[in-house]
């Protein structure tokens, strides 16, 4: 899926109507997602927050193109994503999707910048993997395998590699959630400044309650349905963070 950016830009990130993700049938069924109305304007630190099971990862699922909706439509800067075949969808994902997981799954025999030159050798238009590592503070690091880097180091490079081919928007599910309150600060610092140096729309999922508190939107989900949204006068940051 091209999306031309003269276009892209009178349009929300994302928006959604009705969306619905039923997992089974009968009376088994697991309903994640009840109807679902949102807007994600571009260029915001957006975070989800709910408990487990509240439907918020489905949403990240769905939103990414990693999975399709039961029911509902969702569009990305204008562009339908519900009815893409499965090309146009992966296209999608390649081109304008960044991922960060609570696991870094960096490849264990490549060193930090060997780990960021996998996607770059995809992407249509890459970042340096030097560059990209710079910019998460690890410069210094490259050439080091994960097993020499720490947990937050380790996520830095996953971030770096996620950013690297220059996504538009970058889903974080549960980035922290491995890593100490220190370390994650750091984390969520390195987040915060690819939302303000490369303009990347962001949505963390995340349990960690603290974490809205540097977003400029918050988004709480309660049994696969919205149940408010918050936008921050003051926003923190995330080194002032307190879990």
């Amino acid at each position: 899926m091209t999306v031309p950016r003269d276009i892209a830009a009178d349009h929300p990130a994302f928006r959604t109507e009705g969306l619905t993700k039923v997992y089974g049938e009968g009376p088994t069924a697991v309903h994640a997602l009840r109807g679902v109305d949102l807007e994600i304007p571009t260029g915001e630190i957006v975070v989800l927050l709910g408990p487990s099971g509240s439907g918020k990862s489905t949403l990240l699922n769905i939103l990414g193109g990693l999975d399709r909706p039961s029911g509902g439509r969702a569009w990305f800067e204008g562009h339908d994503l519900t009815g893409l075949p499965d090309r146009a969808l992966t296209r999608y994902r390649r081109d304008h999707v960044g991922f960060v997981f609570q696991f870094y799954n960096l490849m264990p025999s490549l060193t930090a910048e060997e780990n960021v030159e996998l996607v770059t050798e995809i992407a249509a238009d890459p970042m340096d993997p030097a560059e990209a590592l710079a910019i998460v503070g690890l410069a210094n690091r490259a050439g080091h395998f994960p097993s020499e880097l720490s947990g937050g180091e380790q996520q830095r490079v996953a971030i770096a590699r996620a950013i690297a081919k220059k996504p538009t928007v970058l889903f974080c599910d549960e980035p922290t959630g491995a890593l100490d309150s220190q370390t994650g600060r750091s984390v969520l610092r390195v987040l915060r400044d690819v939302n303000q140096t490369l303009g990347t729309t962001i949505l963390i999922v995340t349990h960690a309650a603290a974490t809205a508190q540097m977003a400029h939107r918050v988004i709480r989900f309660a049994d696969g349905a919205i149940r408010d949204v918050a936008l921050n006068e003051t926003r923190l940051d995330p080194g002032e963070i307190v879990w």
